[in-house]
């Protein structure tokens, strides 16, 4: 979807009312909209009411510098993404270093020339809306994972609880933050698939016939068919695609064997069996004993199914839980950025 530059808002902050001033109508000749901040403190509160889609923040500012302004900006997930361009007449190339450490987009040195500013604002609008459709898309895609829950209310909040236990297992193998997020992301999403599933057979509360059981092995296929066509997504389709895998060669859709299976994949098969054991199923009451559900799953690695290892390093995540907080575990959402 375009976006008209009249609809989109950049924040300026200078105390400096002829600099201010002078971008304020410059850049609303060029069609958007402008509102002015003259300190640290009064842009984080205009950002908070505004939200706006570019920020212009000079650095030596009353009350709040411009440097802690961006920090506070970047480090905030629901502010993270609006591009701040420093524009500040300390010009040195140390600044320049110092603002783009602490997360600014781009950096201007005053005297500037006007249609400069008005350049680089436009190419970071472009970005920015590049990212905001993105978001929209991935937001569609999260509505159909909440339409897959509600057409099974058995299944309530489990990709979500999937998606949790899955960064608490990724953190204490120490895997960096780029897997967890997408172990987040795609703990969220494994089960879209089930979408295209009949609600007859989704809720069956017999035993599902060979046909019928033909048909919900489709779902990790179906999953990657929603997801694939948004280029934010490719890194995830082999865990949605391979999440029903199996060590000993028995699983699907592909019959990967052992360290074939990639370890993210590994790791959120374990987080999904340990959900599914926990929790109510149309056929089965949950198993509400932690230790109980453990046993089943060392069984199931000891049979080829779990990774054997991945299933002892749960143990230990679970272990480091009180008792009281293991449903918080499986009914909070990760707090994690998105992206």
């Amino acid at each position: 979807m375009h976006v008209e530059p009249a609809e989109q808002l950049i924040l300026v902050v200078d105390d400096n009312p002829f600099i201010a001033s002078l971008l304020q109508h410059g850049l609303t000749a060029e069609g958007y909209r402008v509102i002015v901040a003259s300190d640290g403190l009064e842009a984080l509160q205009k950002v908070a009411c505004h939200f706006p889609d570019l920020i212009l923040l000079d650095l030596d500012l009353p009350y709040l510098n411009g440097d802690e302004v961006c920090r506070r900006l970047k480090s905030d997930p629901e502010t993270q993404l609006i591009p701040v361009v420093i524009v500040t007449a300390l010009g040195a190339f140390q600044n320049k270093l110092a603002a783009w450490d602490y997360g600014a987009d781009d950096f201007l040195t005053k005297p500037f020339h006007l249609i400069e500013v008005t350049a680089r604002c436009r190419s970071l609008l472009r970005i920015r809306r590049l990212i905001a459709e993105r978001e929209r898309a991935e937001k569609v895609l999260t509505s159909l994972v909440h339409a897959v829950e509600a057409k099974n209310p058995y299944t309530a909040g489990h990709s979500e609880r999937v998606a949790r236990l899955a960064v608490l297992l990724a953190s204490e193998l120490g895997l960096p933050m780029e897997d967890r997020l997408l172990l987040e992301k795609a703990g969220r999403l494994h089960d879209i698939g089930k979408i295209s599933i009949p609600d007859a057979i989704l809720n069956k509360p017999d035993q599902l016939s060979p046909a019928e059981y033909d048909i919900i092995k489709q779902h990790p296929q179906m999953g990657v068919r929603i997801v694939e066509p948004l280029d934010s997504m490719q890194a995830i389709l082999p865990l949605i695609r391979w999440h029903h895998e199996r060590m000993d060669g028995q699983g699907y859709p592909d019959g990967l064997h052992g360290e074939e299976i990639p370890l993210l994949v590994r790791i959120l098969s374990v987080c999904d069996v340990y959900d599914s054991l926990n929790s109510d199923r149309p056929y089965r009451g949950k198993i509400a004993c932690a230790a109980e559900c453990l046993q089943i799953m060392k069984d199931n690695a000891a049979g080829g199914g779990l990774d054997p290892v991945l299933v002892d390093c749960f143990q230990n995540v679970l272990s480091k839980l009180e008792p009281a907080a293991i449903p918080m575990v499986q009914s909070e959402m990760m707090a994690l950025s998105p992206s």
